[in-house]
């Protein structure tokens, strides 16, 4: 049998799976040899133009550089550096749009052109047949060299990973995709350095047989390429049919060895290596010429231009400088650029895209040249697609499970195995974007294996560094551990001790005689902290009593006047029952009125007693000034709630003893007493106004006593005067059987009248005798305690007595007949209760104006005439407040 070698140069070809044949449309471009782009105003070069890993920029911003100076360099295999393609200026490191399905931007550099191309130095192996192989390689990666057929994959790392594993060498110069003639031309006029080319490979891999696989429809490139082989170079050239995709590398490695290739495997798997016919060009000039790859033949075609055919364009070409300079005219409608074929190629999204190691053709078709896909429809499971895939794949099962993103499927499927190119979507009659959806589902499974890898290399660098610390860890306490066994055996040889145990031993004994030992208290120093804590505590005591005064009498206070206002509102409702009861139980009223009277009377006299004893109590003993004013202060509290029950019982009892009276005469004399009310008010108002507020400057103790004195034996006097006139009044009422009504009103009246003058007049006496005592200097607390005291006690008995004569006026004009009883009655009780609530002030405004005296020791003038002041605007206040309020209830 045969071997595979000797079929093959017998001529034997095989076939592949599938396959189409479209429109070539070669015609266009491959009539006129290649001719030169030019230099542009700006080159634009991404940084990675090859499949690998980008290189490290060597260069800066503002930096000249020359023709063919590396950019950048890479110590790895995969990584292929960037060159100048001319000489001039670095204007800009940036992110730029680059030349991929995506349309994502790269960063890339910018050079300005000179014009000048001015050359580097170059290196050349003209005597390559003598070089080392991997010297060879090594100035082949040096030079960027990637493959020039549209996958981009390093030539440097597929020539090492050749070395000794093939036997075959193929040179692709098939190029099966419609549209593109690149190689074709390239063949054609340049065909002596591909031929030189394809010799440093041979010397390079030294394979048993070298094969170049050309398609029958280049017949020009293959007379080319037969007229520069020569017998000696073991070099076949073999033509195949035309049939898409035969310039793929794993079907053209089926078409002329009949080898098939693994999945997810290359062809040097099978002892095959491929290279294409611009890869063979560009080592040439690389080895011979000592020119790294700058530029590359590029297809202009397509009907939208104007001038079509293959130019030599620089790396970094903006694909629209090109369109300008050859004639680009856009369709109207549907304007397109696309990079690559018909069937391989996508769409850019605008023209200021640069030309890379891997741009082959630029295409820009009219719209009825080459129709848009412009709708999708739903698979009709026709297994057209199935029939053409030259992977032997299942091309509807992919997209579905593509679209569905569930890649596991899509792996379990070969979709690595997809070469796309694009025949299943050229015979799908539902217009479904095939290769679209299999580029997607890869670029997902590429970058889920990229995160997986990263995150299980970071594993193996977090165990690695774990073991690591562990392991210095265990070092380092043998290390002590061997330290401290030397030390106790020359302790031991020596006869000592080891000093580290016996300083740890002392620090812990140390620290438990410190814990167990409690420290000694002198007996002078506990006396000392004692002493501190009870002046610290009496202290606060102090503050306390002072900051705090006793409250618990006032709350009596209040609950007590609680009480009584329940007592009064259950009185009141009496009251209003026995008004509305017959006449027949008046004799019991007027003897429950007259119980009601002795109370009254004994609660006052009561009162009376417990005021001269709080006087005694402070003339006998020296008090303090503060708890002098609180004790006077629950007294004055007391006399006041006394005097409120006796006011509160008085005023329900008139309403009972009422009987009849004439209307007219209630309504005059009520009308009397109001006005002579409101003249005595306003008088009294007008002289208490005109006094001074303070008077300063210092006064002479003597002369205050004497004023207080006066203003004390005046007071007497007034209340004297209206017992004597209260007293004389009423008596001769009592005796009359049968009084005119109209002579009582008036009567009643004029004693009410007097009652308000003597309260008034007590009250402006009041606050004229304080005045002195507020502008003393020095005054003796005990004396001026005394004078307040005794000052206060005949306040309240004149008011007492003022009191009980108001209350024995009104009693025989109840008495009188033919009166009406509910009117007459409350005039009667309003005026008792005016008076009383005069009086009751006039006590309440001499008891505040003589307070401060005795809690004063020695108390500063000024300040002595502004307390005074303060009181005397106080008691103006409440007479005021009670003139309006008895002026209101007159009106009502």
């Amino acid at each position: 049998m045969l071997s595979i070698i000797e079929q093959i140069k017998q001529g034997k070809l095989w076939d592949f799976h599938g396959g189409i044949h479209p429109a070539e449309n070669k015609d266009l471009s491959n009539k006129s040899p290649i001719v030169n782009a030019g230099i542009p105003q700006e080159l634009v070069l991404p940084l990675k133009q090859h499949i690998g890993s980008k290189g490290d920029i060597i260069v800066a911003v503002g930096d000249k550089v020359q023709k063919g100076q590396p950019l950048t360099q890479g110590d790895i295999a995969m990584c292929v550096p960037v060159h100048a393609p001319t000489s001039g200026t670095i204007t800009a490191i940036e992110q730029r749009t680059t030349a991929h399905p995506s349309g994502l931007s790269d960063l890339c550099i910018v050079i300005a052109p000179d014009q000048q191309d001015i050359w580097c130095d170059k290196t050349t192996y003209a005597d390559y047949e003598d070089r080392d192989p991997a010297e060879l390689i090594d100035a082949i990666r040096l030079n960027g060299i990637a493959g020039l057929g549209g996958a981009g994959f390093p030539t440097a790392r597929k020539l090492q990973g050749g070395l000794g594993n093939v036997d075959i060498l193929i040179i692709n110069a098939a190029e099966c995709e419609p549209y593109i003639t690149a190689d074709d031309r390239l063949m054609r006029d340049y065909a002596e350095e591909v031929i030189e080319g394809v010799r440093i490979l041979r010397h390079i891999i030294s394979p048993k047989l070298t094969i170049i696989g050309i398609e029958d429809n280049k017949p020009e490139a293959i007379q080319a390429l037969e007229q520069h082989v020569k017998e000696d170079d073991n070099i076949l050239i073999r033509v195949v049919p035309t049939k898409y995709p035969s310039g793929s590398s794993k079907q053209l490695v089926k078409i002329l060895t009949g080898r098939e290739v693994p999945s997810q495997s290359r062809s040097t798997s099978v002892g095959v290596i491929m290279q294409n016919v611009g890869t063979a060009f560009a080592i040439k000039r690389a080895i011979i010429d000592g020119e790294p790859l700058i530029e590359r033949v590029v297809t202009l075609t397509g009907e939208a231009f104007k001038e079509r055919g293959n130019v030599f364009a620089m790396l970094g070409t903006p694909i629209a400088y090109l369109l300008d300079k050859f004639g680009y005219k856009a369709d109207k409608k549907h304007p397109r650029v696309i990079i690559g074929g018909s069937l391989m190629g996508f769409t850019l999204p605008h023209s200021n895209v640069p030309i890379t190691k891997m741009t082959n053709c630029i295409l820009a078709p009219k719209r009825k040249e080459l129709p848009l896909h412009t709708y999708e429809m739903a698979c009709i499971r026709c297994s057209a697609c199935a029939d053409v895939c030259p992977s032997s794949l299942l091309p509807q099962q992919l997209q579905w499970y593509a679209k569905d993103q569930n890649y596991e499927k899509c792996e379990e499927y070969n979709l690595q195995d997809c070469i796309e190119c694009g025949a299943c979507a050229y015979v799908c009659p539902s217009e479904i974007p095939l290769v679209q959806y299999y580029r997607q589902a890869k670029a997902e499974i590429w970058a889920r294996s990229q995160d997986e890898i990263n995150a299980e290399r970071a594993r193996q660098r977090f165990e690695a560094k774990q073991a690591r610390m562990d392991r210095d860890k265990a070092e380092r306490e043998n290390r002590f551990k061997k330290a401290a066994e030397t030390r106790r055996e020359e302790m031991a040889k020596t006869g000592g001790d080891d000093a580290v145990a016996a300083a740890i031993a002392r620090v812990k004994a140390k620290q438990a005689a410190a814990q167990s030992e409690k420290p000694e208290v002198k007996p002078a120093v506990a006396a000392a902290i004692a002493a501190a804590k009870a002046k610290q505590a009496a202290s606060a005591q102090d503050a306390t009593s002072e900051t705090l005064p006793d409250n618990s009498e006032m709350a009596k206070l209040r609950e007590e006047r609680k009480r009584q206002a329940r007592e009064r509102k259950a009185e009141k409702e009496a009251g209003e029952s026995t008004t509305s009861a017959s006449s027949n139980d008046s004799k019991k009223d007027a003897v429950a009125a007259a119980i009601a009277r002795a109370k009254a009377k004994k609660a006052q006299q009561a009162s009376e007693q417990k005021a001269p004893v709080a006087e005694t109590a402070v003339e006998n003993a020296e008090v303090d000034p503060k708890k002098a004013a609180i004790a006077a202060a629950v007294a004055r509290a007391k006399a006041k709630k006394e005097a409120q029950q006796a006011q509160s019982e008085s005023t329900s009892e008139p309403v009972a003893e009422t009987e009849t009276v004439d209307p007219k005469k209630a309504a005059i004399a009520a009308a009397v007493a109001r006005a002579k009310a409101k003249k005595e008010a306003q008088q009294a108002q007008s002289e208490s106004t005109s006094e001074p507020a303070a008077e300063t400057g210092a006064v002479d103790p003597k002369k205050a006593a004497v004023a207080a004195a006066v203003a004390r034996a005046k007071a007497r006097k007034a209340a004297q005067q209206a017992e004597a006139q209260s007293e004389v009044t009423p008596e001769p009422v009592a005796e009359t059987e049968t009084v005119d009504p109209k002579k009582a009103a008036v009567a009643a009246a004029v004693a009410r009248a007097k009652a308000r003058k003597a309260a008034q007049q007590a009250e402006a006496q009041s606050e004229v005798t304080p005045k002195p005592v507020a502008e003393t200097e020095d005054v003796d607390p005990k004396k001026a305690a005394v004078a307040a005291a005794v000052a206060r006690a005949k306040a309240r008995k004149a008011a007492q007595q003022a009191e009980a004569q108001s209350e024995t006026t009104p009693e025989p004009v109840a008495e009188t007949e033919a009166v009406d009883p509910k009117k007459a009655a409350v005039a009667a009780a309003v005026a008792r209760a005016k008076a009383r609530k005069a009086a009751q002030q006039a006590e309440a405004q001499s008891e505040t104006t003589s307070e401060p005296v005795a809690g004063t020791e020695a108390v500063d003038p000024k300040k002595a005439a502004v307390a005074a002041a303060v009181a005397r605007a106080k008691a103006r206040k409440a007479a005021q407040q009670a003139a309006k309020e008895q002026q209101n209830i007159e009106e009502d």
